[in-house]
């Protein structure tokens, strides 16, 4: 029986604009999609999401291999409160699950700056009974160790949770510990998967 449900952060429980985003910044969309790939897929990314070096220090590894995206990379990195959409009516049923009972549990991997900027004003914030982001414990999905440290953190039972997340790896990396795990591709299906419950 499910009892605890774990959602992720972006393209869950809020949206991104970040080819917009740089688009504001000035770039034309063609420009902005590339430089989208470039840097998230990049492997600082991934050092900026487990908070093993600070913003500064990343945006410098950027300038380094990239000299003539720095100024972008630099301003979108200093310039997260930009980036995030809210979804209040994902929020709304979030908060409608736990006045059933649900505990609602945050697993996410975010830097400090850009988890701060992007949830100081979330309703879902104040149903939360737990959240790990990966900034926090320099771990991040789908390795086991970040599910496991919630579980452990929280002495949740996996098989009575239900996990919320867009990239299939991590739905995976999920399964992998034994939690049941939904991929979310649109805002529409999820809150499909939420009125089920």
């Amino acid at each position: 029986m499910i009892k605890n449900l774990i959602f992720d952060l972006g393209d869950v429980l809020m949206e991104y604009r970040a080819t917009e985003m740089l688009m504001d910044y000035g770039l034309s969309r063609e420009e902005a999609l590339a430089l989208d790939d470039l840097m998230f897929y990049d492997p600082l990314w991934a050092i900026l999401d487990k908070g093993t070096m600070t913003n500064e220090e990343v945006i410098a590894g950027y300038a380094k291999k990239y000299p003539k995206h720095a100024n972008a990379i630099g301003w979108f990195i200093r310039h997260g409160e930009y980036m995030h959409v809210p979804r209040p009516k994902v929020w709304k049923r979030v908060h409608e699950l736990k006045e059933k009972g649900y505990r609602i549990y945050l697993l996410s991997n975010y830097s400090k700056d850009f988890f701060q900027k992007h949830t100081k004003d979330a309703s879902f914030m104040r149903d939360l009974d737990g959240a790990v982001v990966s900034y926090q414990i320099h771990e991040t999905k789908p390795d086991a160790a970040i599910y496991e440290y919630l579980l452990e953190k929280y002495q949740l039972n996996p098989t009575e949770c239900l996990f919320f997340d867009d990239r299939t790896e991590n739905v995976e990396g999920a399964v992998n510990v034994g939690i049941a795990a939904k991929r979310v591709i649109s805002q529409e299906q999820l809150l499909e998967m939420l009125a089920k419950l």
